[in-house]
């Protein structure tokens, strides 16, 4: 090759390395591949199911291009048999230099003959060339046809077929990274669809949570595109973002059902409340039999007990208390029961005690502080998946959801320059679909503009990104988003 040949392959291989997309990488192969062969037409075959699947046509003279999701090629594939020139090359690992269709017995070319006829083209010069990875195997192929001097057909050069096979060369492995890519990419999918259907499988209460999140963030990060706002995301910052809404709870599944799935105050306690009463009511009767208590203090003994009892199960299931709830329930835990042997057993015990008084929600400090650990746990397991480069921030700000600008999140503290804009939107996404979620037994679903109004009150106080919260809420991508039933 000539040295201003291999500085033009130079610049057009380090332009294919730096496509991402993969259409458009394919396009580009042969646009390039036809520029470099100076000829008029070309078409790009890849190898799938053991035929070769036409992907891109391009004819200069006709003005056509035929390829990709815009205008999809209807043709069969050429079945991998030698008397196809294609498949001929790829079979052999072997460029095919032709020039003249029409007087080479060794093919057949009756396709290409029927097209010109069907259209008038005239299919002469054609060089076909195999795209073959680094271990030899077959990506695909491309062939280009009637190459071009002065506007005339003229033969392929000999001295063309190693510059177009060092292309074909760096275009499979452009390809093959692509798929390599795919397939890391579709693994990671994988991987994330499994966790997030362990923790949906594991708890009713938590069920499409992260679902629900990545749909309104996928939805508003299509908004930001559509505004053309400041705060739009790249392909790349996007996937990672979203594998990180899909991943902040993984840590979940090591936290206990029991406070995790804990839909009451008493959670599952309340039948033990309820078994302990009637036991006092027995150990009252038979009190009342042997001449212990009188027919007063045993009636009204029970008729304490049976209030008392209304009392807990409204109480375990109350939205929040009020300071008469908290006297009733001290009140009810300073009572005792006597046995026949003098001992005295308090009608709650001291967990019952700090269950019933817990002022909203369903879980203790204790309990809160183990279902928060489920951020730490989130950092913990993600840190064990190697995480390709693009995606390094992925578990970083999963492992952060729960982080405030003012410091008071959990679990780092982390404060406002410490907290990227991917946590900020996280953190407003995960306060919203927990306030609006109509799966939660131990709440009801607030509206939207309900939980936008004390999302607004946080920002107020420091806690949450103001700008963000408001563009989220212009974008109003909750009533756009079917939530995943």
């Amino acid at each position: 090759m000539k040295q201003e040949d291999i500085s033009r392959l130079l610049a057009v291989s380090c332009a294919l390395t730096a496509e991402r997309d993969k259409e458009a990488l394919l396009s580009s192969i042969l646009d390039t591949a036809i520029e470099l062969a100076r000829c008029d037409a070309g078409t790009l075959y890849l190898l799938e199911d053991n035929a070769l699947r036409f992907v891109r046509m391009v004819t200069l003279s006709r003005n056509i291009r035929q390829g990709g999701h815009a205008d999809p090629i209807t043709l069969p594939p050429v079945p991998m048999e030698d008397p196809y020139v294609c498949s001929f090359a790829a079979l052999h690992r072997r460029v095919v230099n032709i020039a003249d269709v029409r007087h080479c017995p060794d093919f057949d070319f009756s396709g290409s003959l029927k097209y010109d006829a069907m259209t008038g083209y005239s299919t002469v010069s054609m060089l076909v060339v195999p795209m073959t990875g680094d271990r030899g195997e077959i990506i695909g192929v491309m062939q280009l046809i009637n190459a071009m001097d002065a506007g005339k057909i003229i033969p392929f050069p000999k001295d063309l077929e190693q510059m177009i096979s060092a292309l074909a060369s760096q275009a499979a492995a452009c390809i093959i990274n692509m798929n390599y890519a795919e397939q890391v990419n579709a693994l990671l999918d994988s991987l994330v669809e499994a966790l997030i259907t362990a923790i949906d499988a594991r708890t009713p209460y938590n069920a499409n949570h992260s679902r629900n999140m990545a749909a309104y963030a996928s939805a508003f990060l299509d908004w930001l595109d559509e505004t053309n706002s400041p705060y739009r995301f790249d392909p790349d910052r996007r996937r990672a973002f979203l594998l990180s809404v899909l991943l902040h709870d993984v840590g979940k599944l090591v936290i206990p059902l029991s406070v995790m799935d804990k839909a009451s105050r008493l959670g599952g306690r309340i039948s033990a409340i309820e078994e302990r009463f009637r036991r006092f009511d027995l150990q009252d009767r038979i009190a009342l039999l042997e001449g212990r208590i009188s027919p007063d203090d045993y009636e009204a003994e029970r008729a304490d007990r049976k209030e008392a009892l209304e009392k807990i199960h409204a109480l375990d299931c109350a939205e929040s208390l009020e300071d008469k709830d908290f006297r009733a329930v001290r009140a009810m835990a300073a009572r005792t029961c006597r046995d026949e042997n003098g001992n005295e057993e308090p009608w709650l015990t001291e967990y019952e005690l700090e269950c019933l008084t817990i002022p909203n929600g369903t879980i203790t400090e204790k309990e809160r502080s183990i279902m928060n650990s489920h951020a730490t746990k989130t950092a913990e397991i993600l840190s064990q998946v190697a995480f390709p480069a693009q995606y390094a921030s992925t578990p970083v700000w999963a492992a952060a959801h729960h982080e405030f600008l003012d410091g008071s999140g959990y679990p780092a503290h982390l404060t406002a320059k410490d907290i990227p804009a991917e946590v900020r939107l996280m953190t407003i996404l995960d306060i919203f679909d927990s306030q609006t979620a109509m799966d939660r037994p131990y709440k009801k679903p607030k509206p939207a503009e309900v939980s936008l109004k004390i999302l607004h009150g946080m920002a107020n106080r420091g806690q949450l990104d103001k700008e963000i919260l408001e563009l989220f809420e212009k974008s109003r991508v909750w009533e756009k988003t079917a939530r995943p039933a």
